[in-house]
This record gives structure tokens, C-alpha cells and sequence, in this order.
């Protein structure tokens, strides 16, 4: 069976290049303090606003500070950003929904009200106000995408819940007097893992494209840590004399986040070919 997924991934060349980019910023992340040139937060007054060259390869800030060295420790940033995000929202949204889709009745119907007003919020307004309430740092940033991403992946889960709970061999596993736990966890969550792990991987792209957004506007990840974001944010005010401050940034935050689409749309082929 594994053979079979290995085989239909290997032909979508889409997925692959997506998994191949992946593969690299995760390893950029991983070695970035031993593989960046500079100091991520070393200040040079002197080379401010230099462009891309053979000393500094992608160029300077508005500090001279190594736009280079700090995209990869952006990387590391935003990564972890979009994987704790993303795991927070797993755990609460798979959880609730398949609590609501096996059980059903009063808890099915708490839980999807409560689905209702979470999508009826705006977002990002929801989590702009938070972060002005909290203050603006990388945890409080990881914990509010993770709160506010799960209520989709629990209608989903809940959705695939409903049709697998009355399906035979479900049946059959209750008539053989099988525990709560083990229907829950050996029958019916492996059978619901394949949307799960789609819906995860999109995830991490979205919550990435929040991340940024939030560091733009200064309420994200704060300096002198550097994040894609806010090193865009730098670049909005020399725009038009150093370009290299928005484009590479840009660049990173596109290139990422359709890595990860690539990579679950092919999945999404992949587990579920008949969707």
C-alpha cells in the first residue's frame, strides 16, 4: 500500500517540487546559526542600504544589518511559526470534531454553534485585537493562529466522522463490544487521518501568510528578531531605493506558501484520488 502512495506521489510533479522546496527551507532553517555569513543582528551604519553583492549577497537593511542572514533566520522564524500554529489547531480541531461526529446529539450540536460563531468573526480583526490586548510576540503570535484556525478542520473531521461512524465494519466493531477509546482511535481516526494531514499541510501555509502579515503591520514577530514580515515591513519605506528590502522577502513568503499548497493538493490526490 505504501508503494501505491509512493508511486502516484512520484507522479505528480507538482507535489514533488512542492516536497523539494520544503525540504529546503526546512534544512535552511535547521543550519541557519551555522550557515548564515553575518549576524543576523550586527549593525553597520556604514553599509546601510547597500545592495545585493559578493559581500553581502542579498543586500543590506536600513541598519546594515545582512538582509541574507536575516531571511535565514526568517526561515527558522517562520516555520516554527506555521508548524506550532498548525499543531495547536490539529489537537483542538480534530479533537472537537470527532467528539461531535461520533457522539452526535447535545455535543455535536455545541460544537458546530460554536464552529458557527468562530467562522461568523472576522479573523484577522479577532486576532489583531488579541495581539493589541496581549502584546505582540512569537508565542502570542503561534497561540492565536493556532485558537482561531481550528474551527474548518473540525467541521471537516466531524463531516468524514458522520459517514464513516455507520459504515460495517464500524457496526460490526460495536457489536463486538469494543471501548469508546479504542472505536475512537483505532477505527475511526485512521480512517479520517488522510483530510486531516491535507488540511495540516494548507495549514502551515496560511498560517505563515498570517505570520507575516502580522510582523507587516508590527504586531507580529518584533524586532531586532528578524522575520520575512517585518524585514517587508523595513522595505516599505525604501521601497524606491532599495528594492531588494521587498522583493526578496516577498519572494520567500510566495515561493513558501505555494510550496506547501503544491505539496497538499498532491496529497490530497494522492490519499483521496476519487475527490
Amino acid at each position: 500500500m505504501l508503494t501505491i502512495y509512493v508511486d502516484r506521489f512520484r507522479k505528480n510533479r507538482l507535489a514533488v517540487v512542492g516536497l523539494t522546496v520544503i525540504a529546503i527551507l526546512a534544512a535552511a532553517a535547521l543550519l541557519a546559526p551555522w550557515v548564515r555569513p553575518w549576524d543576523p543582528a550586527a549593525q553597520d551604519l556604514l553599509s546601510r542600504l547597500q545592495g545585493p553583492s559578493a559581500q553581502h549577497w542579498l543586500g543590506t537593511d536600513d541598519l546594515g544589518r545582512d538582509v541574507f542572514s536575516r531571511m535565514l533566520t526568517g526561515t527558522r522564524i517562520s516555520l516554527s511559526v506555521g508548524f506550532v500554529a498548525v499543531g495547536l489547531s490539529l489537537a483542538i480541531g480534530a479533537t472537537l470534531g470527532l467528539c461531535a461526529g461520533f457522539f452526535g446529539g447535545w455535543l455535536d450540536t455545541l460544537v458546530m454553534r460554536s464552529v458557527d460563531v468562530m467562522l461568523s468573526i472576522p479573523t484577522l480583526f479577532l486576532i489583531l485585537a488579541v495581539l493589541a490586548f496581549l502584546g505582540p510576540n512569537i508565542y502570542n503570535v503561534m497561540a492565536i493562529i493556532g485558537l482561531t484556525s481550528w474551527p474548518g478542520l473540525a467541521r471537516l473531521v466531524r463531516g468524514e466522522c458522520l459517514s464513516i461512524r455507520e459504515r460495517e465494519y464500524m457496526q460490526a466493531a460495536r457489536l463486538a463490544g469494543l471501548s469508546t477509546p479504542r472505536l475512537l482511535f483505532v477505527h475511526l481516526l485512521p480512517n479520517v487521518a488522510a483530510p486531516i494531514l491535507v488540511s495540516a499541510t494548507l495549514g502551515v501555509g496560511g498560517a505563515i501568510l498570517t505570520e507575516s502579515a502580522l510582523s507587516f503591520l508590527g504586531l507580529g514577530v518584533q524586532p531586532p528578531t528578524p522575520s520575512w514580515g517585518n524585514i517587508l515591513s523595513i522595505g516599505r519605506d525604501y521601497l524606491h531605493i532599495a528594492w531588494w528590502l521587498s522583493i526578496f522577502p516577498t519572494a520567500a513568503i510566495l515561493v513558501t506558501v505555494l510550496a506547501f499548497n503544491l505539496l497538499g493538493e498532491g496529497l490530497r490526490d494522492v490519499l483521496d484520488p476519487r475527490a
